[in-house]
């Protein structure tokens, strides 16, 4: 046996320094045109999270120490230990903080409800700074501002409406409108008769507010306590209301579109033609009626992967029901051609649409020429057969035969 000894591998020459140059200067600039179009797909909305995270860091921080204190107070002395806080102002302020903070995974997520409650927040933050302020200018003003301003700019760029993810925002929403009138309440627990001293009376008095119940067993009488009601009730109905256009309004608007769109399609499916299959030729047909501005209708069965478009018209079923006919509008259809795969079923399609719409032009297609008498036997209107074409062509051109569109119309479609 005779043995094959190669030449040792030849080391490559190194490239010169100005092909070196070259390629590192396309390699950095094909990195940075990456880069920039990430940052044109997510840049706005990594923007906006950031600006809603330094908006609440800068509410929250100020009042850090005496609200972590006077949560320890409220938790060992109920309402007695948030006394201990000195400004009357630092609460809304850090309940509207750890809002904003919230809302940053949301905002990623570019959520529809995070950007409805990132945009109710910001107002809010930036109405407080203005009052703090006297009407200045600081650093609150200024980020609450540009934030709101991003989000209304940017508004089609959140546009997710998720159930999974407008739940958790919206149970978000309603936690911190629960903790914020708790926790008022009991601030300003001495400006209502009876006094608020205790949490679950003040649990209760959030919850009866919020629900514009009003027994009228507990009544502001002090202008703070007045005016806190008011923020609760304003408050509340804006929180219950985006939760409920977010999270029931696309359960009943996405069922109520699909229906309205069914119905709408079968209305529109007239005078068209209707391809039965998803092969190769299938695609082809659609997509030259397509560009001949044709309205096509594609009947594809189930569990097999589909090549056409999202813009195509297709139906996933059976296409031998007379159900998934009716919804293609077969008895409307100028004419059904069935490209399926097997020849078997392209027979049966074509039964199934003569005994629905007997009027109707049938084009049956035909993988295998062996099949051709067989499926005369269904009776279409016409018999498509291109594997024929081919060797029909090939054999006119050796012969010096003439080939006209007759010729070729025959070698199409065998007659029937």
């Amino acid at each position: 046996m005779a043995t094959t000894i190669s030449p040792p591998d030849t080391p490559k020459p190194p490239l010169p320094k100005a092909s070196r140059w070259r390629v590192l200067k396309a390699r950095v600039s094909t990195a940075t045109r990456l880069l920039l179009s990430k940052l044109g797909q997510n840049g706005p909305q990594w923007l906006i999270a950031f600006l809603a995270l330094a908006t609440g860091v800068v509410q929250i921080s100020p009042q850090f120490v005496q609200m972590r204190q006077a949560v320890l107070n409220i938790l060992a002395q109920g309402a007695d230990g948030i006394s201990g806080l000195a400004d009357l102002a630092a609460f809304p302020h850090v309940i509207i903080g750890i809002g904003l903070i919230l809302m940053v995974p949301g905002l990623l997520l570019r959520a529809r409800v995070a950007w409805v409650l990132g945009v109710l927040l910001s107002a809010l933050s930036a109405g407080l700074a203005l009052w703090a302020a006297h009407g200045g200018i600081n650093a609150t003003v200024a980020l609450s501002g540009l934030l709101l301003l991003a989000l209304l700019l940017y508004t089609s760029r959140f546009a997710r409406s998720s159930l999974a993810a407008s739940s958790l925002f919206a149970l978000l929403g309603v936690g911190s409108l629960l903790i914020y009138g708790t926790l008022g309440s009991l601030w300003f627990g001495a400006g209502y008769t009876p006094p608020i001293r205790s949490l679950p009376t003040a649990f209760y008095y959030t919850i009866e507010t919020m629900s514009t119940v009003g027994y009228g067993d507990i009544v502001p009488h002090t202008v703070q306590a007045r005016m806190f009601t008011v923020s609760m009730i304003v408050v509340g109905i804006s929180v219950f209301a985006t939760t409920l256009s977010v999270v029931i309004g696309p359960l009943i608007g996405g069922s109520l579109k699909r229906t309205l769109e069914g119905k709408m399609q079968r209305e529109q499916r007239k005078n068209h033609y209707v391809i039965i299959g998803a092969s190769s030729l299938a695609y082809a047909m659609w997509k030259e009626l397509s560009s001949r501005g044709v309205p096509v209708t594609i009947i594809a069965p189930s569990g097999h992967p589909s090549p056409f478009p999202e813009t195509a018209d297709v139906i996933t079923a059976d296409a031998t029901r007379s159900e998934t006919l009716e919804l293609a509008g077969v008895p409307k259809a100028k004419a059904v051609l069935t490209l399926r795969d097997d020849d078997a079923e392209n027979a049966f399609a074509v039964l199934a649409v003569k005994e629905l719409a007997p009027g109707v032009k049938t084009i049956a297609g035909v993988n295998d020429v062996r099949h051709v008498n067989k499926i005369r036997r269904v009776q279409p209107d016409v018999l498509f057969a291109p594997q024929l074409l081919g060797s029909q062509l090939l054999a006119r051109d050796l012969f010096d035969e003439p080939i006209d569109n007759s010729t070729v119309h025959k070698l199409l479609f065998p007659e029937t």
